[in-house]
């Protein structure tokens, strides 16, 4: 991307239009984040229904052009957004989605390059973190354009969780999680603060206790909530499709915002050839920097197992 883009003129392209990719679809309307949007997924049928329902309320929210059609979408998108994927079989390993998913991104990546030669793409499909990397080497893109979304909603989570037991607005909460986005992710307690403050001295002047067994209860419920979720209701999408919009808004504002999304990681606490999420400033360049701060010993050594379990499914799906 050689200029900053301009959301007067934004396009984006949305693959996958199934229950995440269709309510980003619905966010991005309702903030009027895009001026034009294009909607593809394996049954066209599905994506024109999405593309009618939205156009039917445009007259009520914001103006904008919204199709639905093929690859050819992708031409003069900025942003093109990848949610397709398959879910997991009955008696289907990890593994096996994580292979069986890297070759549909293959295939999907491959696509788009044949309609764009320099978008900066954001990946949604699981396991996030190695199809981020995936994506990287089919598009040959430089890394700062390929962006997974890595643990933007889980940070979220773990933010409002915090604001909830200390009784806060979230926004005045600044906290992280970081590595896989999975069972590996970990929150980064010794770079929490409250509206600056650091947390071990927030914590004396709160009524609530913050001692390590509520750490650990808070840290445990980020992790889990998807599943909590998926048990009641069958799958996640309101929330995952607001971070996706925000990182839409960074990108198309030029925001220069940190969030954690995934990314190549090159270097920090000798990792290489690995994307996963570490707090990164976000823009119309796409990835622009991350912040690469000091971590506590435990925290360096949790990131560095994160990274492992990340670079082992890596292997897998065939790239060294």
């Amino acid at each position: 991307m050689s200029q900053a883009a301009d959301v007067s003129a934004s396009r984006v392209a949305v693959i996958g239009t199934g229950d995440v990719g269709a309510t980003y679809a619905y966010v991005l309307t309702i903030k009027g984040l895009v001026h034009e949007m294009g909607l593809i997924n394996r049954s066209r049928e599905r994506a024109e229904g999405e593309a009618r329902d939205i156009n039917d309320g445009l007259s009520l929210a914001q103006p904008a052009k919204v199709e639905a059609g093929g690859y050819e979408l992708c031409r003069g998108a900025q942003l093109v957004v990848i949610t397709a994927g398959a879910s997991q079989k009955p008696g289907e390993t990890r593994l096996d989605l994580t292979r069986r998913n890297a070759e549909i991104m293959r295939e999907v990546v491959a696509r788009v390059m044949e309609q764009n030669h320099d978008p900066i793409l954001l990946i949604v499909s699981n396991p996030v973190d190695v199809l981020t990397y995936v994506a990287l080497k089919e598009s040959g893109l430089p890394p700062g354009q390929v962006i997974g979304s890595g643990t933007v909603l889980d940070s979220s989570r773990f933010r409002y969780l915090l604001s909830n037991h200390c009784r806060l607005d979230p926004r005045s909460v600044h906290a992280h999680i970081i590595g896989e986005h999975g069972d590996s992710e970990f929150a980064v307690w010794s770079r929490v603060n409250i509206a600056g403050t650091p947390l071990h001295e927030f914590c004396p002047t709160c009524r609530k206790s913050c001692l390590l067994d509520i750490r650990d209860t808070i840290e445990e419920k980020v992790r889990r909530a998807a599943y909590e979720i998926i048990k009641r209701k069958g799958s996640t999408y309101y929330a995952v499709a607001l971070a996706m919009a925000r990182i839409t808004e960074a990108v198309f504002n030029n925001q220069h915002s940190v969030l954690t999304v995934s990314s190549l990681v090159s270097g920090y606490y000798g990792l290489e050839n690995v994307c996963l999420s570490l707090p990164s400033v976000v823009g119309a360049q796409g990835v622009e920097s991350q912040i690469l701060a000091t971590l506590a010993d435990d925290e360096a050594e949790k990131l560095k197992h994160s990274a492992a379990i990340i670079r082992e499914q890596i292997e897998s799906a065939g790239y060294a």
